[in-house]
């Protein structure tokens, strides 16, 4: 109860709670701009209403959401200073760096042009405003990038000295923090999450009006274009996994061994589809698995040695001293097939929906439908689905919606948790991270405020989602329809007061 109850302790959950809930909309975010963008950029090209339209709708749920991430994010920050300082005073002089560039760059493009997409539509010129929405969303990865580095730089530290006399960490190469491979992996790995994420999110609205066969133009774009997504980035996220397991496989063996719960190293070593064990004596007494395929996923060959938990914990005994540098196994083995398993599921219900609602041009005349009726969900050439099958199809799709976001949320408590018990990797533990001046009772109360204030905010959150989807997307007005031809509009109402927001 006393160790539960630790200042360390408390300290890593408040962390993970918030940690967790901000980036749920990180995600979100990131898709959702350029999933905007590309649909104004159609508008533009095509002038069709049903565009617009669509850009409205998904452009106003970006916009909740965009908000909820800069609240909830403020937070993150926060606690460096409040139950981290040992940790800020070590590796600020690297960290800070990457976080400073997020805000300087990245976070300027995000709220400046935010703030000229939002107020400029009957402002701007339609090509300028669209410009508008595409820099938020190279502002959204810009921003995605540099906190990865940082993250990263926790991973696998580089580019760094050890001041002794200081007894801090300091920079020398800040190109080596941006540009490593752990780095880049994991940037793309992310980023192919996030549109997976997004896509999820587009279809699972779109399946919820379509069952109820309403805003059928616009739901039936942002269905097709919610599938592509899905299928596309779920390709990608799964080809940036295996990238970014194999440099993980060589920076931290301790995470993967404990993802596949692989105790003791071996040629040809398995992949666990499931396993239980006794964490204390360091084995499995039940295993389900497939020979060869860990040593492939870590070396591409099936016959490669792969070490284990107990054979890095002794190596990372002899190099760093006495001490269990295992992670929690039972939670980096479960988290990882946790995000695994609702990905691919994702996945596989998008790629389904490609199939089953397929263009005209693959059906049989009687099983065409009009841009104003739902489509036929097709299993084969002259079969559609039964009116049972394709309600519970339209269900699964909605149920879709949440799958990527609890796979992002197990994939970083994996990543998270698989590092410890290190906070810097190889440098810097975690128990040597946390403020000292702070005591039980402080991290205790901040951690109830903390998560009572976003349990507010996820009410808050789900009910304005809720109502501008129950909407759907907006009645267009003439000046929706025929945007200024020059910056500045019709300035006749120029002299009312907020006269931008009306």
């Amino acid at each position: 109860m006393e160790l539960a109850l630790a200042p360390e302790t408390l300290a890593r959950w408040q962390f993970g709670i918030t940690t967790v809930y901000h980036f749920l909309f990180v995600p979100l975010t990131i898709s959702l701009a350029a999933l905007t963008a590309g649909l104004q950029t159609a508008w533009v090209r095509t002038e069709k209403e049903k565009y617009l339209r669509a850009t409205k709708f998904w452009g106003k749920l970006f916009l909740i959401n965009i908000a909820m991430g800069v609240v909830t994010g403020i937070v993150q920050e926060f606690q460096f200073g409040m139950n981290w300082s040992d940790y800020s005073r070590f590796v600020g002089d690297i960290f800070g760096a990457p976080l400073a560039f997020e805000a300087l760059i990245a976070f300027f493009f995000e709220s400046t042009f935010i703030g000229l997409w939002i107020f400029g539509w009957d402002k701007l010129p339609k090509k300028i405003h669209l410009a508008c929405i595409w820099m938020v969303a190279i502002g959204t990865v810009l921003s995605a990038y540099f906190i990865l580095a940082a993250n990263s730089w926790m991973q696998h530290p580089v580019g760094y000295k050890i001041d002794k006399a200081k007894g801090r960490a300091e920079l020398t190469d800040f190109w080596a923090v941006l540009t490593q491979n752990t780095a880049l992996s994991q940037v793309f790995h992310t980023l192919s999450a996030a549109f997976l994420t997004g896509g999820a999110f587009m279809v699972g609205i779109a399946a919820y009006h379509l069952a109820r066969k309403k805003h059928i133009r616009e739901m039936k774009t942002s269905l097709r274009l919610g599938l592509v997504t899905v299928v596309v980035a779920g390709l990608l996220t799964a080809v940036s996994g295996d990238v970014l397991g194999k440099v993980m496989f060589k920076q931290q063996p301790m995470k993967m061994a404990a993802a596949e719960a692989l105790w003791n190293g071996q040629d040809s070593a398995p992949f666990s589809i499931f396993a239980y064990g006794d964490v204390e004596k360091g084995h499995n007494t039940v295993a389900i698995e497939i020979p060869g395929l860990l040593s492939f996923l870590a070396n591409d060959d099936f016959g490669s040695y792969v070490p284990g938990i107990n054979d890095v914990n002794k190596a990372e005994q002899q190099k760093f001293g006495p001490g269990d540098y295992r992670p929690n196994i039972p939670v980096a083995f479960w988290g990882f097939r946790w995000m695994i398993g609702f990905g691919m599921a994702s996945f596989a219900i998008g790629l389904a929906g490609l199939w089953l609602t397929r263009k005209k041009f693959m059906l049989p005349q009687h099983l065409r439908v009009g841009d104003d009726e739902v489509p036929h969900l097709v299993l084969f050439k002259n079969k559609a689905l039964s009116p049972k099958l394709t309600v519970w199809y339209w269900r699964i799709a909605v149920w879709t919606l949440a799958f990527p976001l609890i796979a992002n949320s197990w994939g970083w408590i994996f990543t998270e948790m698989g590092r410890q018990p290190w906070v810097v990797y190889g440098v810097l533990q975690t128990r040597n991270a946390v403020s000292p001046g702070v005591s039980q009772g402080e991290v205790l109360t901040s951690m109830i405020v903390f998560t009572a204030l976003y349990a507010i905010l996820a009410v808050v959150e789900i009910k304005l989602l809720a109502k501008y989807v129950k909407a759907g997307p907006p009645e267009l007005t003439e000046d929706d329809l025929n945007p200024p031809t020059k910056i500045g509009g019709d300035m006749g109402d120029a002299d009312k007061p907020m006269a931008f927001s009306y």
